[in-house]
């Protein structure tokens, strides 16, 4: 019964794996770009370590930069995962039925959009990614360095990777400048394990990407921040859409993002607060996809446990008829 409901699970959601406990889109260019984007990570981590922190003489400089970087690292990967691995706020598939209208309860002469490409009723904001094969609530765009959409529900954590690469970046940048300036003054003798050539063309590689991602990440920072802001996605903006929903504050915007303002704004472990659908449509997309997604685990969890119980009627009666025959 439980390869059954995997079965079945990968049937309702093609962009599910593990169980359908993530979010995978199999794009061979996104998933290219996401290993590369952890081996250029790997690199800056290499060369941080064996050719500016390890032969520096002065211990807490190479403890409080070595530590500093690492917690970067770790928030910049973290927040890549989950930005990778997260639903954006897809929309069902296939939902878009006499039925299904009629059970939202849609008043005579109420215009409903309907997706021609996956089939399905799409809520206000909601545009469809071809690469993806879904329509993305409020989807600001598709990313292959991350191999998803950023949308609704997972664009916390991209703007969290973007910070955290652009910091990461500006902090390899300081350090590869002071490294530069220290083999100088040694005339290139003891500032590295490495041979000067070696020391030199791993530096100059550091730098390179280091400031390409620099400035790439914090473009792509300032530019989530200021769609947030206006409470208009990148697409919304390209396309000069006319606002058909009510705009919120700017504060409101934020908060629908992040939540309210703490440290859980700058962790990726804590999913951005929850969604209050404004129409009865969107509430009923928003139940049909948590119904979807929970119907199948919930009947081969019951289906456990009920071989479970048979099991222990079976051995009860066993144990009566023994005790009877000894008797």
């Amino acid at each position: 019964m439980e390869y059954d409901y995997l079965s079945l699970k990968r049937e309702i959601d093609p962009n599910r794996c593990c169980a359908g406990w993530f979010w995978c889109i199999k794009d061979i260019c996104g998933i290219v770009c996401a290993i590369l984007t952890w081996l250029l990570i790997l690199f800056a981590e290499f060369v941080v370590m064996t050719v500016i922190l390890l032969p520096y003489p002065y211990t807490f400089y190479s403890i409080f930069n070595g530590v500093l970087f690492h917690i970067l690292g770790f928030l910049a990967i973290t927040s890549h995962l989950r930005t990778m691995l997260t639903d954006p706020g897809s929309v069902p598939k296939g939902n878009a039925t006499k039925e299904m209208i009629q059970h939202m309860g849609c008043r005579e002469g109420q215009v409903i959009f309907k997706c021609q490409k996956c089939c399905s009723i799409k809520p206000e904001r909601a545009h469809h990614c071809s690469v993806c094969q879904r329509c993305i609530r409020k989807m600001d765009h598709h990313c292959p360095w991350v191999n998803n959409c950023v949308g609704e529900d997972n664009q916390k954590f991209f703007v969290l990777f973007t910070l955290y690469i652009a910091c990461m970046s500006l902090h390899s940048l300081i350090l590869a400048a002071q490294q530069f300036f220290s083999c100088i003054d040694r005339e290139w003798r003891t500032c590295s394990s490495y041979s000067p050539p070696t020391t030199v063309i791993l530096l100059v590689f550091l730098v390179f990407e280091a400031l390409l991602f620099a400035i790439f990440t914090s473009a792509m920072f300032f530019s989530q921040l200021q769609a947030i802001w206006n409470d208009e996605t990148g697409i919304e903006q390209l396309k000069k859409e006319e606002a058909r929903w009510v705009k919120k504050s700017r504060w409101k915007s934020i908060q629908a993002v992040f939540g309210r303002f703490s440290l859980a704004w700058f962790s990726p472990f804590i999913y951005p607060p929850p969604r209050t659908p404004r129409k009865k449509a969107d509430y009923y997309l928003f139940s049909f996809r948590m119904e979807k997604e929970t119907f199948c685990y919930i009947l081969s969890k019951l289906e456990v446990r009920l071989q479970k119980l048979s099991t222990s009627e079976k051995l009860y009666r066993k144990k009566n008829v023994w005790c009877s025959l000894s008797g």
